[in-house]
């Protein structure tokens, strides 16, 4: 995983990055590198400036500074020594490297007729590790799944930078595609509610608390709005109807368009995202799933950070095909969404059947909240710093609804 990271960067860096601890090296999430400015690392939700030694200080009097050599020779290595044929990652601020992992970059902007042309004189570079985490959409996904219909919900992912929205999307491609959790026994083993859950499916609180959509306070759908396209509402149902009946996956599309998702190197995605998923790379996103429906047929298409106009209209476009879509959104809640024209015109035709809400437990860790299509409370889970074995992949529920859907 890191050593895709560190082959492209200048041997001084490199050296004394792999002389941080081992327990260290392996949670780094992000690596700053400022021109004359510390060297800082982001590192298990803390940040430190790094000595020359390879030592973690908070003193940034003390900390090693690239320098204008040592950043033209990060610039280089990162665009493979061609400049040039990088110029429409320099346009958009950001380069991806194998692995998936995505470079920011920070410098003298060039305009041309008002608009940027490429970035210049970098001088500022943000490394963010991209992470395999198989097992991550295990909690989530079975509330997402629309056993009705024998498919998934429309579902949007909601989460601010840096708290695993993109792991968890791959994760949930990964699931999808291979069949794996398809239609689980509500309330059963594999389910978030496990034995915890009551026998009717209901809370443990006996309360939903949703924090609902315009026109409504969470026990509504907007006014004006239509049914979930392709869907409809949970509503309880025997044990016996919720028997497996899915077991080879869906047709998985995702549209990578900056190329984190599936880390594809010469269109082969490096990351594992189950049998049946096909990947259009490096291509906007909703030029990329008119092309995917045309092309590949996808039965889910999965895209990431939508907030555009076109955007909306591509979804729309592949809700008319029948296909159901799973895409995110940067915000800290539907609020935020909600605050975005494109994405509130969306929200307010009922689209979504689903909400993945990420954020930032009161401890510090990370908490997912999962909604449906009103803005009600399903299940909330949080998550360990390490995974323990009686809850696997470090999640715990801490309110579910048996996972029906």
């Amino acid at each position: 995983m890191l050593a895709s990271v560190f082959a492209h960067l200048p041997a001084s860096i490199r050296g004394i990055l792999e002389s941080l601890p081992v327990n260290l090296r392996s949670g780094l999430e992000e690596i700053r590198v400022r021109q004359d400015r510390p060297l800082e690392i982001v590192f298990d939700r803390r940040c430190a400036f790094v000595t020359r030694e390879g030592l973690t200080d908070a003193d940034a009097s003390r900390a090693y500074r690239p320098s204008r050599e040592e950043c033209k020779s990060l610039l280089e290595l990162l665009t493979r020594h061609s400049f040039y044929s990088f110029e429409e990652e320099l346009k958009r601020g950001f380069i991806t490297i194998p692995g998936g992992h995505r470079v920011g970059l920070a410098g003298r902007v060039v305009l041309e007729g008002g608009r940027v042309k490429h970035i210049r004189d970098v001088s500022s570079f943000n490394i963010r590790i991209a992470r395999e985490l198989p097992g991550a959409g295990k909690p989530v996904l079975p509330h997402l799944l629309d056993r009705e219909a024998d498919t998934v919900h429309h579902t949007l992912l909601i989460s601010p930078p840096q708290l695993g929205k993109t792991t968890l999307i791959r994760d949930l491609a990964r699931m999808i595609s291979s069949g794996e959790a398809a239609f689980p026994a509500a309330g059963g083993e594999d389910s978030p509610g496990g034995a915890g859950a009551s026998p009717s499916g209901g809370s443990r609180t006996g309360t939903s608390g949703g924090t609902g959509l315009p026109g409504g306070t969470g026990s509504a759908r907007p006014a004006g709005a239509g049914p979930e396209t392709g869907s409809r509402e949970p509503v309880p149902r025997p044990a016996a109807q919720h028997s497996p009946r899915r077991s080879a996956g869906w047709k998985v599309g995702i549209v990578d368009e900056r190329s984190e998702i599936a880390a594809s190197e010469r269109g082969v995605p490096r990351f594992d995202l189950g049998p049946r998923t096909d990947v259009l790379d490096g291509c906007p996103k909703a030029e990329g799933m008119m092309m995917m429906i045309r092309s590949m047929s996808p039965e889910v298409l999965i895209v990431d950070e939508i907030g555009r106009q076109e955007d909306a209209e591509a979804i729309r476009e592949a809700l008319h095909a029948g296909i159901r879509i799973i895409a995110t959104a940067h915000g800290r809640d539907l609020g935020d969404v909600l605050r975005r024209p494109a994405l509130r015109e969306l929200l307010e035709s009922g689209v979504f059947g689903r909400y993945v809400i990420l954020g930032r437990s009161a401890a510090g860790g990370r908490r997912v909240q999962v909604l449906d299509g009103d803005g009600r409370q399903l299940a909330v889970f949080g998550a360990y710093r390490a995974p323990a074995e009686e809850k696997p992949g470090g999640w715990e529920t801490i309110f579910s609804t048996g996972g029906r859907g």
